[in-house]
């Protein structure tokens, strides 16, 4: 598949050199490929948007898109199209006349600048808000005017830094939705920048961990989240995160869902006296709070028991396990994947 967007040993410093935003990424998006940037806040992946769109420069480095370098390329003559957290909406103008705005501004003549918006409007359920202006519009709406004028420019690469963040998590979820389909129809490459894992695990073809301006992994979301890189991938991606457990210099890592009560938990596993101290109820299923011993060292760990697992789990010691596939080993030093270790299992 061709490779619509790349870079290559990017960096941006600031602070003459002190702060390094970006330091030394290489990565290759593919055509049509809808790429997630997911990681905290000031971990980069807005400078690295900023960078693929040519509104702020590498300091070292290469951003190729469409086979051609373009560094010091103005965003125009890129071919991005980018879509902000704000919308950057002109409030004065019609739903139409933003629409229309960079087709005017390339001089495209009326009658083809407005069919190019009509279609783009018609596209994304625009048709009958055309003569509204933006304080007239929802949020789900104003992010759709936003993506129509964006698409108008026929880019070869969308760039979305948190298009959703200012929504309610309700209208989020739809909006995510919506996001999905538009892409696919469109085909158009995106690269979506967020920290809200949800997000991530919804949209991405691929994910992107991203963490003080270097990439932890890339992968597909099911990817990152069963086989995380190292113990960052591993803490910042689930809710709740995984739990870690010291043994020697080896952190043995497993999901919340995959600490179960032992009859639960069929084949080859791992037992561990859970001592329980709290249960909370969330959307159907329990999280349950306590701390387990089996591993050499007590530690406090939570479990995720689905809404199927209705049998009741008080306060005390109860016998939990974890599917010996599920053990997940990190180096405690560098944080980074090591080779499984012995542990005592038992089957059943």
């Amino acid at each position: 598949m061709a490779v619509a967007v790349e870079v290559r040993g990017l960096r941006k410093k600031y602070d003459g050199g002190h702060v390094h935003a970006l330091d030394g990424i290489d990565l290759a998006t593919a055509e049509g490929e809808y790429l997630v940037l997911l990681g905290p806040s000031g971990c980069g992946k807005t400078t690295l948007l900023r960078t693929i769109a040519g509104l702020e420069q590498p300091t070292e480095g290469e951003v190729v898109i469409g086979g051609s370098i373009v560094n010091g390329l103005p965003p125009r003559a890129r071919r991005v199209a980018m879509v902000f957290q704000s919308y950057a909406l002109y409030p004065h103008k019609t739903v139409l006349g933003n629409i229309v705005f960079p087709l005017k501004a390339e001089g495209l003549d009326r009658t083809a600048r407005e069919k190019q918006a009509r279609w783009a409007a018609d596209l994304l359920g625009l048709g009958e808000l055309l003569d509204r202006r933006p304080r007239q519009l929802s949020g789900g709406e104003r992010q759709r005017v936003a993506l129509a004028r964006a698409m108008v420019r026929d880019p070869q690469v969308f760039l979305l830094d948190e298009p959703l963040s200012n929504l309610d998590a309700k209208l989020r979820a739809s909006a995510r939705d919506e996001l999905k389909r538009f892409q696919r129809r469109v085909g158009t490459t995106t690269i979506y920048v967020t920290h809200d894992q949800a997000e991530a695990m919804g949209l991405g073809d691929r994910i992107v961990v991203i963490d003080r301006g270097r990439v932890r992994q890339v992968g597909h979301p099911v990817e990152v989240y069963d086989d995380p890189a190292d113990t960052f991938v591993a803490r910042f991606i689930g809710s709740p995160p995984m739990n870690l457990v010291r043994r020697s210099s080896t952190l043995v890592g497993f999901r919340p869902e995959h600490l179960l009560p032992a009859h639960d938990v069929a084949g080859e596993k791992v037992v561990l006296p859970f001592a329980v101290d709290r249960v909370e109820h969330l959307s159907g299923d329990r999280h349950v709070y306590g701390t387990i011993s089996g591993f050499g060292e007590d530690t406090r760990v939570i479990s995720r028991l689905p809404a199927t697992l209705t049998e009741p789990i008080a306060e005390g010691v109860h016998d939990f396990a974890v599917d010996v596939r599920r053990l997940r080993f990190f180096d405690e030093g560098t944080g980074r994947r090591a080779d499984p270790m012995p542990v005592t299992t038992t089957h059943g």
